[in-house]
């Protein structure tokens, strides 16, 4: 039962293809048309809704953008809808709305039930929804990389597991072997710096600074320097406010406050203003006599001696050596010590991090060597389970005495220390394990096993390529398949056999595929045709459904190029009937 179904693309102004609306159904829907009609653009359409990459190019000459609008039937529960929800979407009876707009300038913008959001989302959604494969992917299986990465998704939690714990492990290691690679090969600048600030903490231990104290000093230095001009001030300043015993006849603060004190207290009782002013003149009689008497004190206790002001400018002076390397002024000074021997602590650690780093190493690279041979037996049963279900497809695929295998490989490591031990021999690893996977083909008895890429036509390249998806489709199914001329360089008995396997994969998904092949479009549930008009001045392209009569004169042009030749449509109409009857 098909979960999600892509049920209509709207398309705009992209390519060949100036207005057209694309209705599909669950089952087999196959996509016709002469060369150069847009069959492609339908793909490439699909392609642009699910998150690819946006090709100004491809935006129709004239026009200023390329609209693509899709509704995809998805369950309001499923993953898909649970996600586009997160995002503020909302369905529409049932459907999600997607579009993409490509500008003529290379601007993309995505939209998602009504919401705009980021074309990565569509991406995600993608991943879930629709599975969709060209003659591009076609040469995408001929590198290992995905050919492993194929595998590894075939043989799901069994390698997923000890994979996830494996890169986990290789991150690691490759940290503690980046900071031990710099602890070792920097030691001379590191061992040179903790010099350089040894000799700084020494030379500021040997002054002992006190926070403050370059502050304290300077106003030392300054009241000592001027203590006679200080000590005449608070004399003369003493005389003028408490009097002079040398010269009873002068005038001082003290008695003319006081007497200005007594005619007010004479008559306060008169107005309470003048009572408040006697008051206030009271305080200052008080605040005179204490002023008075701490200058008398300070006159009294000022230190003058040039011994003590040696002393202090001594004691700057080597305080200033210090603010002159290590701060503007003590306190940070006293900031980059507390820093340096924290960073000598660390610089002397050195020795002691270097053996923590080299255990950890040997440690990680023990794990590795454990996860790594635990892939290895993980990929290698997975590898004999997804070959055979590859071999019986491909026997559906009229390559009844092909054989599909796997070559898993670990190539031997340059020396002990770039290598992990698998199977009781040191190889290379790297951030997927130590194996090296490549698929191989053996396309009738007798022929020795080669890897695809050397192995394999164009057409037998398209059928393996079938026969893995339609492998993945029992054990990791998505709802829609995308199939861009899966049967490029196929003919004859093996083009019906992908027709048939394609009926059959429908069954359980929605299968759209894009072919050049009758015996392969007879087998579909709907047929699309795609052609193209010329008006003289603009090319238009358009999707109609072909039923009845309209379908067997599509098919009777793909297999004889003549629409109303007797024999093609009879060879049209027995191919339908043939389809039926199977499917």
């Amino acid at each position: 039962m098909v979960v999600s179904v892509l049920e209509e693309m709207r398309i705009r102004s992209l390519g060949v293809i100036d207005d057209a609306v694309v209705e599909l159904s669950p089952g087999f829907t196959a996509v016709t048309g002469e060369t150069g009609a847009g069959k492609t653009m339908v793909v490439t359409s699909l392609g642009l809704l699910l998150g690819g990459r946006a090709d100004p190019a491809l935006v129709r000459i004239g026009a200023k953008s390329a609209v693509v609008e899709g509704r995809i039937g998805v369950s309001a529960s499923g993953s898909a809808a649970v996600r586009a929800a997160e995002a503020g979407a909302e369905l529409d009876e049932g459907a999600l709305l997607i579009s993409r707009t490509v500008s003529a300038e290379g601007r993309s913008r995505a939209h998602v039930g009504g919401r705009s959001v980021p074309v990565g989302m569509l991406a995600e959604l993608a991943d879930e929804l629709v599975a969709v494969h060209g003659q591009t992917d076609q040469q995408g299986l001929l590198r290992p990389a995905r050919q492993r990465e194929a595998l590894d998704r075939y043989a799901g939690d069994a390698v997923g597991v000890p994979y996830a714990k494996y890169t986990a492990a290789y991150r690691r290691l490759r940290a503690v072997c980046a900071e031990l690679d710099e602890l070792t090969t920097r030691a001379r600048e590191r061992a040179q710096e903790a010099d350089l600030l040894r000799f700084g903490l020494d030379e500021i231990a040997a002054v002992e600074p006190l926070a403050g104290e370059d502050l304290e000093l300077a106003a030392e230095a300054e009241r000592l320097g001027h203590a006679e001009a200080l000590a005449s001030a608070a004399s003369v300043a003493h005389a003028a406010l408490a009097g002079n015993p040398e010269d009873p006849e002068a005038v001082d603060g003290a008695t003319l406050v006081a007497s200005a004190g007594r005619a007010l207290e004479a008559v306060r009782s008169h107005d309470p203003a003048l009572a408040a002013l006697a008051d206030r003149m009271g305080e200052i009689s008080i605040l005179l006599g204490d002023v008075a008497g701490e200058l008398a004190g300070y006159a009294d206790n000022l230190d003058a001696d040039p011994l003590r002001l040696a002393a202090v400018e001594e004691r700057r002076a080597a305080l200033g050596q210090l603010t002159r390397k290590y701060g503007e002024d003590i306190a940070a000074v006293l900031a980059w010590a507390e820093q340096s021997a924290a960073r000598l602590t660390e610089l002397d650690g050195d020795d002691e991090r270097i053996g923590e780093l080299a255990n950890e190493r040997d440690v990680l690279r023990g794990e590795l060597s454990v996860l790594a041979q635990a892939l290895t037996d993980a990929r290698s049963e997975a590898a004999a389970r997804f070959a055979e279900a590859v071999t019986g497809e491909l026997s559906s695929l009229a390559m009844p005495h092909a054989r599909v295998s796997f070559a898993i490989r670990q190539t031997e490591a340059a020396d002990e220390t770039s290598g992990v031990e698998v199977g009781g021999r040191s190889v290379a690893y790297g951030p997927t394990g130590a194996d090296e996977v490549e698929l191989l083909l053996a396309p009738h008895p007798g022929a020795p096993p080669r890897p695809i890429a050397k192995g394999a036509s164009g057409g037998e390249l398209s059928r393996v390529m079938l026969a893995v998806e339609v492998v993945f489709a029992g054990t990791d199914p998505v709802p829609t398949y995308l199939f861009d001329e899966v049967d490029a360089g196929v003919g004859g008995k093996a083009a019906v056999e992908i027709g048939r396997r394609l009926a059959k994969l429908a069954k359980s998904a929605q299968v759209v595929v894009v072919t050049h092949l009758p015996q392969v479009a007879a087998f579909a549930d709907r047929q699309l045709l795609v052609e193209k008009t010329n008006d003289g001045s603009v090319t238009r392209s358009g999707v109609t459904v072909l039923e009845g009569e309209d379908r067997v004169r599509e098919l009777s042009r793909m297999l004889a190029g003549q629409e109303d030749s007797e024999t093609a449509r009879a060879h049209a109409e027995e191919l339908l009937a043939t389809a039926r009857l199977e499917v």
